[in-house]
């Protein structure tokens, strides 16, 4: 009787040093050092990762009264001793260690949540960041407290970010006036010009009773016309309070983008308690934004009172305030103005945002006492309300 085979050798274990299980790395880096006794420790580039994230977080008082992760912040390899972290040692690593999204998450969380502001005032760190908007929006914030020597290196971020801008929101506005929308059918089947009504009267017969839907098999969609274009005039009025920092990046860009546009003369017009025309620095976004003065309260009334003074024909006019509508000034004055433009034929936006996220934040009580006074309220990206002006300058908006 033969005797069985020996079992073969059990393949050992891998040394949990040498192979970490990723999902407890990351578990054991978003619950911080008490969660070690059962994720186990951090090695490596896992390790170098926590450092990073414990240099900014670990700044947050609440996580840390929570205990959620260990307050050695300015440790810079785990065993070898504290070393100090500079913010330009900070993001040389964020910069190795992750993914572009999350540094840009981290590098606005360490501006606007914690206020460091050597990031924006450092040369040595200006020279070394990636230009983003977050990056922009704190150049703006703090360039009242920039030496020379620093500025030139902060208007580097300003100029890459507003060309990215540009490059992406002036094929929008292009597109936009490319002409005016006819009742003629058009076979270029672009989204913008699609003609719903058409399209569902078209396809009835192609009714589902069980599934109450109906089957587009032939989309309608309008032509565009070209003709000769009126004068029409669009008044921006930017609030330049601190929390409108996107607004205004976003209507210096769109209102370089309108600029020299046929059949439209555009002004542009930033305020707080006092009312500033930037008209004259459209044509250079980043000089004009370079000259903002970000912060102060907010007098809307008297904005909109010199947004009307630069009204030459009321039926050929947008005036769009951008802002949150927490009037400083004189409410009641400012609601007597915009019905005052509404009733001489002028078209009235008040928006509440001018950012790509389009996410709005306002007083929705003295929004609503605009809007009763017939002005238009919402949110518009750049895009959109360049497609909105179009419309108005191709002819849609006139015979009010």
């Amino acid at each position: 009787m033969n005797s069985p085979s020996p079992a073969p050798n059990p393949t050992p274990d891998p040394d949990p040093h040498l192979t970490p299980d990723p999902t407890l790395e990351r578990w054991r880096l978003i619950l911080g050092s008490a969660a070690e006794r059962c994720t186990g420790s951090l090695q490596g580039a896992a390790l170098a990762r926590d450092v990073a994230l414990e240099w900014l977080y670990g700044r947050d008082e609440d996580l840390r009264r929570r205990g959620v992760r260990r307050g050695a912040v300015d440790a810079r390899q785990g065993g070898t001793g504290p070393s100090r972290l500079t913010p330009v040692d900070w993001l040389d690593d964020i910069h190795r260690l992750f993914p572009k999204e999350t540094v840009e998450r981290l590098e606005r969380d360490a501006v606007e949540r914690y206020e460091i502001h050597e990031i924006v005032t450092d040369p040595d760190v200006l020279a070394r960041v990636e230009p983003n908007q977050t990056l922009l929006r704190a150049v703006l914030r703090t360039k009242h407290l920039m030496n020379p020597d620093v500025l030139a290196p902060a208007r580097r971020i300003v100029e890459t970010v507003v060309r990215q801008l540009l490059e992406r929101l002036r094929p929008e506005v292009r597109r936009a006036f490319t002409g005016s929308r006819s009742r003629r059918p058009s076979r270029l089947p672009l989204a913008r010009d699609f003609d719903f009504k058409s399209t569902v009267r078209a396809n009835l017969s192609h009714y589902q009773p069980t599934e109450r839907r109906v089957l587009i098999q032939r989309p309608h969609f309008h032509s565009r016309t070209r003709r000769h274009l009126e004068q029409w005039q669009l008044v921006l009025l930017v609030d330049q309070s601190g929390s409108m920092v996107g607004s205004v990046i976003h209507s210096a860009v769109t209102a370089a983008c309108l600029w020299s546009l046929p059949g439209l003369k555009t002004h542009l017009i930033a305020f707080d308690t006092e009312v500033v025309d930037l008209t004259s620095d459209v044509t250079d976004p980043v000089d004009l934004l370079m000259k903002v003065q970000l912060g102060g309260g907010t007098d809307i009334a008297r904005a909109v009172d010199y947004g009307a003074g630069l009204v030459e024909n009321p039926r050929r006019a947008v005036v769009a305030v951008i802002s949150d509508f927490y009037e400083g000034g004189d409410p009641y004055r400012l609601v007597r103005t915009v019905r005052g433009l509404v009733e001489q034929g002028s078209t009235v936006l008040c928006l509440a945002a001018l950012d790509e996220e389009a996410d709005p934040v306002y007083d929705r009580d003295l929004a609503g006492r605009l809007a009763r006074a017939g002005a238009h309220v919402g949110a518009m990206t750049p895009g959109h309300l360049a497609e909105f002006v179009a419309e108005k300058v191709g002819g849609t908006g006139q015979g009010r």
